[in-house]
């Protein structure tokens, strides 16, 4: 194998690549990326047996070959060689060795056979559709912030999609939660989707996703079998396993009958959510809401630090009433909000209290409260 390649080219191909690979690998080829030239193209690919992610960029390929090479290592490299670099990459005549020169820079990587590296591209993917970069963008903004850390409970360590209904319309639905706070946005069914099975894409795969969709705004290929989702855009090629276990019904801890509608400035609302709960405790960063005709007042306490409240205008009509809820939590939805307004429906201090943006019909939140 002989290529010649552009720095700039390289690097940003290694980069998509790169991250999907842990640092310690049990499995030395895991380690690798997978370097394949022909027809005048470069393609790279990196795997951890759960996310495979593969670019293409064209090269001067003088003869074509294929090996692996350490993925980090690899990256550093051409990480720190000057830009506009020519980069050439030789696969020495014993296949043990990529030598790689730029200018009066030269490296020997040690190889590994490229038999030896694991393929995930293999199998049906029955259900294909396809969402615009910003809609799939968006499916993940509004939703992954709600993601569950915990691994026991590994069904709800991503975000479920499905097609779902909704007063006579077909729509594509992608929820997720941890118990204590629910994300939920939902979107016109995409053609092709009909028949697709309801699946969990894992949260590293969701993150990597999130970033390569960054450098585009093609239209992203979606494909999906029982156990594999496989996303293409431009060049790239990211396949994932599918989190095995079944999402609970969701739909049984959004409220519908809350009856206490609070509007408020969603800017004004989460500064002021933001000061209080600085003297909030680590651990529960509880803030607490005193809901008033026409305000809204904030108080957090601490047994060490003291105590702070804050009043805010708001649009609240119904009774006097107090609910408590984690302030990073808030935040964290307040933050999904782009239109100008909150709306809270509320029912009690022990009840999941609903959030919507005035501005977007198609994005709702579910919140916990908590004792304060």
């Amino acid at each position: 194998m002989k290529i010649t390649i552009e720095r700039a080219a390289l690097l940003r191909a290694l980069s998509h690549v790169q991250n999907v690979v842990e640092r310690r690998n049990a499995i030395p080829v895991l380690s690798n990326t997978l370097i394949e030239a022909g027809k005048g193209r470069l393609t790279l690919s990196a795997t951890d047996m759960d996310i495979s992610v593969t670019d293409t960029v064209e090269a001067a390929v003088q003869k074509d070959g294929a090996t692996t090479a350490p993925v980090h290592t690899l990256y550093d490299i051409v990480r720190k060689l000057p830009d506009g670099a020519q980069v050439e990459l030789v696969q020495q005549g014993d296949s043990s060795q990529l030598a790689l020169r730029a200018g009066r820079s030269h490296f020997t990587l040690a190889c590994l056979p490229r038999e030896d590296f694991p393929s995930m591209n293999d199998g049906e993917f029955p259900h294909k559709f396809e969402l615009a970069a910003e809609e799939m963008r968006t499916i993940i903004d509004r939703t992954r912030f709600a993601i569950s850390t915990e691994e026991t409970r590994y069904y709800l360590n991503g975000i479920y999609c499905h097609a779902a209904e909704s007063q006579g319309l077909r729509l594509l639905r992608a929820v997720a939660t941890d118990g204590h706070r629910l994300a939920r946005v939902e979107m016109p069914l995409p053609e092709g989707a009909e028949g697709m099975p309801g699946v969990i894409i894992p949260r590293k795969t969701v993150g990597e996703l999130r970033r390569l969709l960054d450098e585009t705004n093609e239209p992203v290929k979606v494909a999906l079998s029982d156990t594999k989702v496989r996303f293409t855009f431009e060049k790239v090629v990211l396949t994932s396993k599918l989190i095995d276990g079944s999402f609970p019904d969701y739909e049984r801890v959004i409220p519908t009958a809350n009856d206490k509608t609070l509007e408020i400035n969603r800017k004004a609302f989460a500064d002021a959510v933001d000061r209080v709960s600085t003297i909030s405790t680590e651990k529960s960063r509880a803030v607490k809401l005193m809901l008033g005709s026409g305000s809204v007042t904030l108080q957090a306490t601490s047994p060490d630090a003291g105590s702070a409240s804050e009043e805010i205008e708001a649009s609240y009509g119904s009774g006097g009433f107090e609910i408590g809820f984690n302030s990073r939590y808030l935040l964290d939805i307040l933050q999904q909000i782009e239109g100008d307004t909150a709306q809270f429906m509320l029912a009690d201090a022990g009840s999941p209290t609903v959030v919507r943006d005035r501005a977007d019909a198609t994005a709702l939140y579910v919140l916990m409260p908590m004792r304060v």
